[in-house]
């Protein structure tokens, strides 16, 4: 079973299908018509986990960040500070990342985020594209193990585990999976001179860098904590800990002035999407 379905998403067949088709075939095969009444007890058990329905929650309050321009900012302003020295671009992807992935925890949504906002500056500031794309993917995938990662809050219902306990052990490895990266970026733009120049002084004061750079991050980065924090620290649950994500990442678009009907029912409609899938 497993080997057929990386033969299906070898040849192109979307995931949710490819899992649910094959699973399907290889249970009726087993189990006979029973499997269905096994399907329904499942998709019940599923719909009315309450651990589960933190998913969508931090799904959403990741997609109001991206859509809402502040990611685009903390990259904008971390560039700026960081920019001038070699290297310094891809750095601040890796940070940027890092933020992303505690606002996310899904690596999709964080790669295509950087991607979108990332790439365009390395390249006109002509980094390696090797180095730029390759900063992208990696700093995209911190999600995967930087709190809130669906992917621990999936491991915690699977094997009847606090998700508390996954988010403090999964964050000193994802914290030193960061600081490698920007080891490897410095070290990488100082043995290739030209793989990363660094980005002309911009006319603005350092101190008004400063407060931009104050301005863009700590916000967002205010939230993450409390999130994360409340979690660590017991005093709520993933569900609740989402759900104040959610409304707190809603509150800094309200702010920020960014905040549109229109936003909502595509970040609605998004979530809804990966959440299925």
């Amino acid at each position: 079973m497993f080997l057929v379905c990386l033969l299906l998403l070898a040849l192109g067949f979307p995931v949710a299908f490819t899992f649910g088709g094959v699973a399907v075939l290889f249970g009726l095969y087993a189990e006979g018509l029973q499997l269905f009444m096994l399907v329904a007890y499942r998709m019940e058990s599923i719909m009315t986990n309450v651990t589960l329905m933190a998913v969508p929650l931090f799904i959403f309050m990741g997609l109001i960040l991206e859509k809402s321009g502040i990611a685009e900012s903390m990259l904008e302003s971390m560039g700026s500070l960081f920019g001038q020295i070699r290297g310094g671009l891809a750095v601040s992807t890796v940070v940027v990342g890092m933020l992303l992935a505690a606002s996310t925890g899904v690596v999709g949504a964080s790669v295509v985020t950087m991607g979108l906002i990332a790439l365009p500056v390395m390249l006109k500031y002509y980094y390696d594209k090797r180095l730029a794309t390759g900063v992208i993917c990696a700093s995209g995938t911190l999600g995967q193990i930087i709190p809130p990662s669906i992917i621990l809050i999936i491991m915690g219902d699977v094997l009847q585990r606090p998700v508390g306990d996954f988010y403090r052990a999964a964050l000193l490895p994802g914290l030193l999976l960061v600081m490698l990266y920007i080891i490897y970026c410095l070290a990488f733009a100082l043995l290739k001179r030209d793989a990363a120049p660094p980005m002309p002084r911009p006319n603005t004061p350092r101190a008004s860098q400063y407060w931009q750079a104050f301005r863009a991050i700590v916000p967002a980065l205010t939230l993450v904590i409390v999130v994360l924090g409340t979690v660590i620290a017991g005093i709520a649950t993933p569900t609740e800990s989402a759900a104040m994500g959610a409304v707190g990442a809603v509150i800094l678009a309200l702010i920020s002035g960014k905040l549109r009907s229109s936003m909502l029912h595509q970040v609605a409609m998004e979530t809804t999407n990966s959440n299925s899938i």
